[in-house]
């Protein structure tokens, strides 16, 4: 059995998995340890050339793809001087990835590619399928949580989700 560090505040919100835990900057370290490190001096806040970052539950600095996308930067980690985000030779700057939802309205039968058009990375494509309109599916491996698909959705639809991707892939 693997053992998970969690934050009191998952414990009192009854949110032991995290899935509700706020989205923190790029390169940020373990929830529990970034929390400990970030002093909520605003630094990275204000140095976001793209005003995605804003203050959160106790001041934390928290990501809002609804204003923006992550084009990492580094603006936000070199403003960062007591280590709270820490880049690694060997590491993506987080484990974000989009997720389409049920609200999706291609699901609905309304054809729709606002988050594949933002895309960059080419991670969201359209499978064809008969008679339907073609339904988007989100390759993990290419994505890299920009969150350029958020935004641009109409209905809400994509969201971003942490997922550990296999050692061997490296974007």
């Amino acid at each position: 059995m693997m053992e998970t560090a969690i934050t009191r505040t998952q414990f009192l919100r009854g949110d032991i998995r995290g899935e509700r835990r706020a989205v923190r900057p790029p390169w940020a370290l373990e929830e529990w340890l970034f929390v400990e490190r970030c002093d909520r001096c605003d630094k990275c806040i204000s140095a976001c050339p793209h005003g995605l970052l804003s203050a959160g539950r106790g001041g934390f600095p928290k990501v809002d793809f609804l204003r923006g996308e992550c084009t990492f930067c580094r603006a936000c980690l070199e403003q960062c001087s007591r280590g709270a985000l820490r880049e690694h030779d060997d590491e993506v700057p987080w484990q974000l990835r989009a997720t389409i939802g049920e609200s999706c309205l291609a699901s609905h039968g309304v054809i729709c590619r606002s988050c594949g058009e933002q895309c960059e990375a080419r991670a969201i494509r359209f499978r064809p399928a008969a008679g339907r309109v073609p339904q988007p599916e989100v390759n993990k491996a290419l994505c890299s949580g920009c969150g350029a698909c958020v935004r641009p959705c109409p209905a809400a639809a994509v969201t971003m989700h942490y997922h550990p991707l296999p050692a061997e892939v490296s974007l």
